[in-house]
């Protein structure tokens, strides 16, 4: 039986506390590590606002401010959830069929208690370093908590730590310059006065704190080379990674993405070659290329289930059943459709997700 390794998971939101939990049950020693002094990432609300707003300063304070006051979810409590603690049928407060963050914080609290993800916690601990011994399999990962710096050596590390914290400024997606009188010069030369820029461009991917000699590179909200967009080929399967994926469901890609991870270290799972592994990332390059598709959607779920049934494959299980594709379908057809208004306007349209959870 292979021996139990020592991981380091880097976040305690929706996809650190999954990993925490896929993990453990394969026998492997966890440490969470959080810079926040609770979990729930950015399901977090907090009020304030960074100094920096544009993210430029490297030494600003960040803060998980993505999410505002009276935010809902966008998805029916009853498709939320991990598969066997599913979000429906439990209220902590707000009874919506779409509820409010609190509500969906409270259910993630509730989750790290019973699975007892939350004595793996270490709060207010922030990583500043992931780096890889030389001439060897393990990881130094530095942190700081309380005034101090800490260094550990773990055996593995899975980062997920969102992506929600680096703003894209469109300064670099169009803007040439902003000038203090408020005129916006554009890489085309033209010229006008604004009163108030609003960035819409979303976030990038961000992690400061790893140290992989070039091996892994982010370009274009692209996390290069990623095989299954978990595993850098030539560090796997010792660094991996879990939520990278956008444009589609979150919860159920994390916790098959988690298993996976956990089973491959376990020795139940084996990955391809680090050549194999290569060679099909660069295939993936290639088709995206040919089709037109632009790198920033290297990870875009588009939406479809297509990557979830290449997860469950991976994990020899089966497929999600055929009901529960067709709701999702439709879910994201009539999503589409529709922008302010949507969870009053399809309340009752989406009453049927509660066959899908009974069966």
């Amino acid at each position: 039986m292979p021996t139990p390794l020592k991981v380091a998971v880097i976040g305690a939101g929706v996809c650190g506390l999954v990993a925490a939990r896929e993990l453990e049950r394969e026998a492997h020693e966890v440490v969470v590590l959080e810079k926040s002094h609770r979990l729930g990432g950015v399901w977090v609300y907090d009020p304030r606002t960074e100094s920096d707003l544009l993210g430029i300063d490297p030494d600003r304070e960040i803060i998980h401010a993505t999410i505002y006051k009276s935010l809902r979810t966008n998805s029916p409590r009853q498709i939320m959830g991990y598969s066997d603690y599913m979000l429906g049928g439990k209220v902590y407060g707000d009874p919506r069929m779409f509820p409010g963050h609190q509500e969906f914080l409270s259910y993630l609290e509730d989750f790290a208690d019973t699975f007892g993800v939350t004595k793996l916690i270490r709060f207010n601990s922030e990583v500043t370093g992931v780096e890889l011994l030389d001439f060897g399999n393990e990881f130094v990962v530095d942190w700081k908590t309380n005034g101090m710096s800490l260094t550990e050596v773990f055996d593995s590390v899975v980062v997920c730590n969102g992506h929600n914290s680096q703003p894209r400024a469109a300064l670099d997606t169009q803007i040439d310059h902003v000038f203090k009188d408020g005129t916006v010069k554009f890489q085309d030369e033209v010229l006008i006065k604004a009163d108030t820029i609003i960035h819409c461009t979303g976030y990038e991917f961000h992690f400061p704190f790893l140290k992989t000699n070039g091996i892994v590179t982010i370009d274009d909200k692209c996390v290069s080379p990623t095989y299954g967009s978990v595993f850098p080929p030539q560090l796997a399967p010792r660094l991996s990674f879990v939520g990278l994926f956008y444009k589609g469901m979150t919860f159920l890609p994390a916790e098959l993405q988690s298993k996976w991870i956990a089973r491959v270290l376990s020795g139940k799972i084996s990955l391809p070659s680090e050549t194999e592994m290569l060679h099909e990332v660069e295939q993936v390059y290639q088709e995206m290329k040919v089709k037109g598709i632009p790198k920033s959607e290297s990870h875009s779920l588009n939406f479809k289930m297509d990557y979830i049934d290449w997860l469950s494959d991976q994990l020899k299980i089966a497929r999600p059943p055929q009901k529960f594709r067709d709701f999702y379908a439709h879910f994201i057809e009539r999503y589409r459709k529709d922008n302010e208004g949507f969870q009053e306007k399809f309340e009752d349209d989406l009453l049927l997700c509660d066959e899908i959870v009974a069966e």
